[in-house]
């Protein structure tokens, strides 16, 4: 057995392990970057948000050329198969991975691939193969291990026509039907992207709504365009068992409803992976899901020991995963980089995209706050109009009296990019963040950032 000390240990190499240790590097402190499994990246780019988007992006493109009466002259409609789509994440993730190595070594950061586990809160026993152990000692350890789906203990997760959001990456053939249970963002998304195959889609929601966190006029939009395209949502279900066959499964609920598919996708609900981490040698619990308490600069129970990303819950984004990751090392380095994490713009990459920031006009309401609502379809701006992805709306929320943007909710092709040019107003301060910014400032024609512009005059127009 070897030691090896550092100024920081990092456990996980996703986005929030990666930008904790490379701000670490780059204030001048020796780093380790442990990670499970063989090649860096993490949950992010072998199994969430990488592979899903990449599947995602695949199916779109399929979906624009058999909806283009253009290519319709020249060619029949076309369809690619799961496996086909399969292939093309996978040289996404192959080229993430090596980016990502390269960064490491580029930044003088030592990378071991090994399950690691706490001896005490400054030592690390790092089990590596052929029963190897290393122990490293850090003067600050960060905890970035991530998440992994929710597995109930009576769904039989062996079976192979039985998948969670991680396993479903394997899956071998395109069904002709699945069945979903879980609607929120990981099951709206595959549930787009099954649909988008020609698959038949059931989509099981617990809740009485999709996505109830949204502004509620966009998650009615995308159930209606779900439901337009053939998925069919079925609100307000609760599963009572999952039974798999040779060739089939069947989802029986407590309703009574029982529903027969050639593959089954759980998608209700995730975990932290902290249950090997041996976190009882510094007394320090995870909660029931599995996920770390920590206070505005990241630290948990114990002094030195921090955590970020999805294994301290909310918001469970990568984007916010890498800024928290990065405030962290400004902690433990005080290098001037820390920031609080507050107002992170959400993006769902169903077809069509949905992104948000700020309040909902439901949050609005209940606080008695007068706003206005100024919109855009889509279908009215000459950019969608070329593209033909014409479904889609720009929601500005903005208070009546200041014309301070409120919130900002977008439905529609490009909704996770076109979220961030309204971001950027809202977080001026001292009177710049104002509605009016869309009519003094001039937008490039024809594009889909013009929606603002229409927006913003449709808004103004409503006030007296």
């Amino acid at each position: 057995m070897s030691e090896r000390k550092y100024d920081l240990v990092v456990i996980g190499s996703g986005p929030a392990g990666e930008s904790a240790a490379m701000n670490g590097s780059k204030a001048g402190l020796r780093v380790a970057v442990i990670d499970a499994r063989s090649e860096v990246g993490g949950n992010c780019t072998h199994q969430g948000t990488i592979p899903s988007k990449a599947l995602r992006h695949a199916v779109h493109q399929v979906m624009q050329y058999n909806s283009n009466p253009m290519f319709r002259n020249m060619s029949e409609q076309k369809w690619l198969s799961y496996a086909q789509v399969r292939l093309t994440a996978q040289k996404v993730i192959e080229k993430q991975t090596a980016m990502r190595a390269r960064f490491y070594a580029r930044n003088q950061i030592d990378v071991f691939f090994g399950q690691a586990r706490f001896q005490d809160n400054h030592t690390i026993l790092l089990e590596l193969e052929h029963n190897k152990v290393e122990t490293l000692s850090a003067t600050n350890i960060v905890i970035a291990t991530g998440s992994r789906p929710y597995r109930p203990p009576d769904v039989d997760f062996s079976h192979p026509l039985i998948f969670d959001s991680d396993t479903i990456l394997d899956l071998g053939k395109t069904p002709r039907n699945i069945a979903i249970y879980g609607a929120g963002v990981i099951g709206c998304e595959y549930a787009s992207i099954f649909n988008g195959l020609g698959a038949k889609v059931d989509l099981i929601n617990p809740a009485d709504r999709l996505l109830a966190f949204m502004d509620d006029e966009i998650s009615d939009a995308l159930g209606y365009h779900l439901r337009g395209h053939g998925v069919l949502i079925r609100h307000n279900e609760t599963f009572k068992s999952v039974e798999g066959f040779d060739n089939h499964v069947i989802l029986t609920l407590n309703s009574g409803k029982k529903i027969k598919c050639e593959a089954f996708m759980w998608a209700n609900g995730r975990t932290g992976n902290t249950d090997l981490l041996n976190l009882s040698a510094i007394d320090l619990a995870a909660n029931q899901r599995g996920q770390l308490d920590v206070n505005d600069q990241f630290q948990t129970g114990i002094e030195n020991v921090f955590a970020a990303g999805d294994v301290i819950g909310w918001p469970s984004l990568a984007s916010a995963a890498y800024d928290q990751g990065r405030s962290v090392s400004g902690v433990i380095s005080n290098n001037g980089t820390y920031r609080k994490i507050n107002n992170v713009p959400t993006g769902i990459y169903t077809i069509p995209e949905i992104s948000t920031i700020g309040q909902t006009e439901r949050e609005l309401t209940s606080k008695k706050i007068p706003y206005e609502v100024g919109k855009a379809y889509f279908k009215d701006t000459a950019r969608a109009q070329i593209t033909g992805e014409e479904t889609g709306v720009l929601k500005l929320l903005f208070h009546r009296e200041t014309t301070e943007l409120l919130g900002i909710h977008c439905f529609g092709d490009q909704a996770a990019e076109i979220i961030h040019i309204g971001q950027a107003i809202m977080a001026q301060r001292d009177g710049a963040n104002s509605i009016r910014y869309f009519l003094e400032h001039t937008f490039n024609y024809p594009t889909m950032a013009e929606a603002y512009r229409v927006a913003a005059l449709n808004g103004l127009n409503r006030l007296f």
